[in-house]
């Protein structure tokens, strides 16, 4: 199990390598800004989602990775 400093940094590295330096910086900036439940967040994520739906999306993700541009 990582430390939480570990876990900070991969967390900030993960943002950095999906978002780019600038984006990630305005990302956690907007995230002290406002009150934000993670936990409700993601519950309500995917309320209106069907399994099917979801499942489409995974296979579309998927196909995607293994075939980068």
């Amino acid at each position: 199990m990582k430390t939480e400093s570990e876990l900070k940094l991969a967390g900030v590295r993960a943002l950095i390598a999906a978002l780019g330096p600038v984006d990630a910086e305005r990302f956690i900036a907007a995230m002290h800004r406002e009150p934000f439940d993670y936990t409700r967040w993601r519950g309500d994520q995917w309320q209106d989602a069907t399994v099917a739906g979801l499942a489409e999306q995974a296979r579309a993700l998927r196909a995607r990775v293994a075939t980068p541009d």
